[in-house]
């Protein structure tokens, strides 16, 4: 299993649709007893929150933000945890809305300080 991602910031390696997370918006994670939880914002999001489980290298979370345009959206997101050759820690996702129509795979990769 890999590391905890307590404490790691980490952020998207490509830009996904406008609207939505890109490579400028940063999440805070915090991890405790097999739940994870995180804040994030930066690009197009002033401010979104996920909360779920971690079973070994899976999660599972739900995710809400609200857009630069005033817009709220939530969904939600299965992710495997992968230690990248440099130490770092990747989070490959499978991510759909629940407010809206859509689906994708996305990545975001550790900041180191």
């Amino acid at each position: 299993m890999a590391r905890s991602l307590n404490g790691l910031v980490l952020a998207p390696v490509t830009d996904q649709a406008p609207g939505q997370v890109g490579t400028r918006t940063r999440f805070a994670y915090h991890e405790a007893g097999g739940r994870i939880w995180a804040e994030y914002s930066g690009g197009d999001i002033v401010h979104g929150h996920l909360v779920g489980t971690r079973d070994g290298d899976r999660l599972d979370f739900r995710y809400v933000q609200l857009g630069r345009d005033g817009a709220t959206s939530s969904g939600h997101c299965e992710s495997t945890v992968l230690e990248l050759p440099d130490g770092r820690i990747r989070l490959e996702e499978r991510w759909e809305w629940e407010s809206r129509e859509g689906s994708g795979t996305s990545a975001v990769e550790e900041i180191l300080p």
